[in-house]
């Protein structure tokens, strides 16, 4: 009976993706059909998870199943991120003109990216402190003590590095073993070696302009084909996300969120502020918010239900560059560090509401300016080299909490509603390095006004065949 109702569940999930094909072949919009897999995905999601139980054997190996879709749609991403990073940054810094400063872009990008992730550990304490969070309330069952002890044993690994052990992790040693994800810091590794390829080309044109050009062909070769690869995987987006949240509404137990509820709802208000706190900016620099909300949802929906701002990079860059009108240069470096330093949600607000929580039974006054100051201070410094992927939000803690002198053990007690928040996080991850971008697009006068402000502009034009 059981393997009936999975293969029928099965079977449903083959007519939902049919739904979203045939919405794709009577060319419905790109966004109109990523919103159609969003809210169908919650509906199946929520009837398997009435007719069974989120934890019960049949939904179990039915999401098993949906996870070809789902997965296997995030893994394509992940397949792709890598040769996008190195051709995307290669090509934009080796066709750099006239007062384009790769040092500039840089800068610029992780100096806002630093910034709001200050802001967002502010925004963090003061939302922790108002809902009068501490960790003393939570209690723990078997599995979350398990976490806590596991917690524990990876703080070994990170605790006994100093600052400027981590940000040697940065430089590459070996670029390749980097490209094949070895490490937490590897992405932005490629990005430095990817950099140091861009540069030799300009260094090249002067002395071998001939072997400059040579190679900027290859380059320029290179980079049409990812980006062929890159159109081929997005157009999979309404699929991956219809599977995604699927698996994510059907497997969430109820009653472990009701009973950490409060914890909850701080995390998405603090989420939400900053969100805000992002149009704000936006604003300030001369973009109407209400446009570039209808332009980056698409994306914003993917990071929600992907989880992995890594995994977003493809649409976060052909979001800035077809739909914000910013540079390719600016697009790649803010994507691709927004998914490694100064990531708002989990290594901003994450951290310090752990530390802000746990404080008290360690007899420190959460209010105190001493630990508010060093606490703001610790979680920017701690947010660089951050991974983009599930978990990263964790290492994060750890560091932060270990630097903060704090028990990790207790984070451990919010395991069972980690993955409901840590699609709120990843979602402004993402925003966060768009608005990176898009700012620092101004800045350095580099936007496409036109192209943010034109209300046709759809992903379709990214994703056509």
């Amino acid at each position: 009976m059981n393997t009936f109702l999975i293969i029928l569940n099965v079977v449903v999930m083959l007519a939902l993706l049919g739904i979203l094909f045939w919405m794709q072949k009577k060319h419905v919009s790109f966004t109109k059909r990523v919103f159609a897999g969003l809210g169908i995905g919650v509906v199946y999601g929520v009837i398997l998870q009435l007719i069974y139980t989120s934890d019960s054997d049949i939904i179990t190996k039915s999401v098993d199943w949906f996870n070809l879709a789902g997965s296997g749609y995030v893994r394509l991403l992940q397949m792709v991120v890598i040769p996008l990073i190195m051709v995307s940054i290669i090509s934009a810094i080796m066709n750099l003109k006239g007062k384009q400063n790769l040092g500039k872009m840089s800068l610029s990008i992780i100096a806002i990216l630093l910034i709001t992730t200050a802001i967002a550990a502010s925004v963090s304490i003061v939302t922790s402190l108002s809902f009068n969070l501490t960790s003393i309330e939570i209690e723990g069952g078997d599995r979350e003590l398990a976490q806590g002890q596991k917690m524990e044993e990876r703080l070994v690994d990170v605790k006994d590095q100093t600052i400027p052990q981590q940000v040697l992790e940065f430089i590459p040693s070996n670029p390749f073993a980097d490209m094949t994800g070895e490490r937490r810091t590897s992405t932005l590794a490629v990005v430095i070696f990817s950099a140091f390829i861009g540069v030799a080309v300009l260094g090249l044109d002067r002395k071998k302009p001939q072997q400059a050009e040579t190679f900027r062909g290859m380059v320029n070769a290179v980079y049409a084909v990812v980006m062929r690869i890159v159109t081929l995987v997005l157009r999979l987006t309404p699929y991956g996300i219809l599977a995604l949240i699927t698996k994510v509404t059907a497997t969430t137990n109820p009653d472990e969120i009701l009973k950490l509820i409060k914890f909850v709802i701080a995390s998405y208000v603090a989420l939400i502020v900053m969100f805000i706190i992002h149009l704000i900016i936006i604003s300030l620099f001369g973009f109407n918010p209400i446009t570039y909300v209808k332009k980056v949802l698409p994306t914003l929906i993917f990071a929600f239900t992907s989880r992995s701002s890594a995994a977003a990079i493809p649409l976060n860059v052909e979001t800035q560059t077809k739909r914000l009108g910013v540079s390719d240069g600016i697009a790649n470096l803010s994507a691709s560090f927004g998914a490694t330093i100064g990531q708002n949600g989990c290594a901003g607000i994450y951290p310090a509401m752990l530390a802000v929580m746990i404080a008290p039974t360690v007899g420190i006054d959460p209010m105190s300016w001493d630990f508010i100051i060093t606490l703001i201070l610790v979680v920017v410094i701690s947010s660089f080299g951050v991974a983009g992927v599930g978990g990263g939000a964790t290492f994060a803690s750890l560091i932060v909490l270990s630097t903060m002198n704090l028990p990790v053990a207790l984070a451990g007690l919010l395991i069972s509603v980690e993955p409901l928040i840590d699609m709120g996080r990843t979602a402004l991850n993402v925003n966060d390095s768009m608005t990176a971008g898009l700012v620092s697009s101004k800045i350095l006068k580099e936007n496409d006004q036109d192209t943010f402000n034109d209300q046709s502009r759809d992903l379709d034009s990214a994703v056509q065949v």
